[in-house]
């Protein structure tokens, strides 16, 4: 059999395109693919929700790849480590409540379960903008990173969401959108975007998970984007607080719609 160079590019086109226009109408947008993103998907996918992650970077996982200064491995607590062990990530004990996990084999596991769970993964499509209506979240709008990247002046498209979810992390970019271009006041002491303070491991894990919430209608904040909102300090390669917030806004989204 020869192989057609246009039926391959057909392919790639008419599925890709199948997909995005499944898209198009969503009961949970993500923005932001790293592990945060991840596991809250797998958990709002596996409840028979239509859902899809738009991650900016040409690859998923965020800043989970690299463990701590490139060592990479992470640190996840004991109630964290439960989550991981239904993904079927491995973990080693180091000592007391200190479990050891492979970022090679935690990004790729998160990443694995939630495709499985039929989450639908864009990258290279970054959030510029969201759709407000009537004081409600109810979408985002994207466009190509390479062309947020060269700076050129090509229009948007949008995906309308019942629920949208800000898990861009430190940047805490939707969250960000929606204090500078929306007349809509956050749940938070000032309304706006309180801003990530410097390093505290202990007060942080506690935080992330307390702080992952709805914070406008429509609107929920996870991981470390909930940390910067609300002004908690971050954390480091610990994930443990991470997976746990992911969980518990999928469960309170879930509650939402249904």
């Amino acid at each position: 059999m020869s192989l057609d160079e246009i039926k391959i590019s057909e392919a790639i086109i008419s599925s890709y395109t199948s997909k995005l226009i499944g898209s198009l109408e969503l009961d949970v947008a993500i923005v932001g693919g790293g592990p945060c993103g991840l596991c809250c998907s797998y958990y709002l996918a596996k409840n028979h929700l239509n859902v899809a992650i738009f991650e900016r970077k040409i690859s998923i996982g965020g800043g989970m790849w690299g463990g701590g200064m490139m060592f990479n491995k992470i640190v996840v607590q004991k109630d964290a480590k439960k989550i991981l062990d239904e993904f079927g990530i491995q973990t080693t004990i180091y000592q007391n409540d200190y479990y050891i996990a492979d970022s090679m084999e935690a990004v790729s596991g998160l990443c694995f379960k939630a495709t499985k769970a039929k989450v639908k993964i864009f990258n290279l499509l970054s959030a510029e903008d969201v759709l407000v209506k009537k004081g409600i979240v109810c979408g985002v709008v994207l466009n190509w990173t390479a062309v947020e990247m060269a700076g050129l002046h090509v229009d948007p498209l949008t995906v309308k969401a019942k629920i949208v979810v800000d898990a861009t992390g430190h940047q805490a970019e939707v969250a960000r959108i929606m204090e500078k271009k929306s007349t809509i006041r956050l749940n938070t002491p000032s309304g706006k975007v309180e801003g990530e303070k410097s390093m505290w491991a202990d007060v942080a894990e506690d935080f992330v998970v307390k702080n992952s919430k709805e914070v406008c209608p429509g609107f929920f904040v996870c991981g470390m984007a909930a940390n910067a909102v609300f002004g908690g300090p971050r954390m480091g390669p610990i994930f443990g607080g991470m997976l746990l917030s992911a969980k518990k806004v999928a469960l309170e989204i879930i509650k939402k719609l249904k």
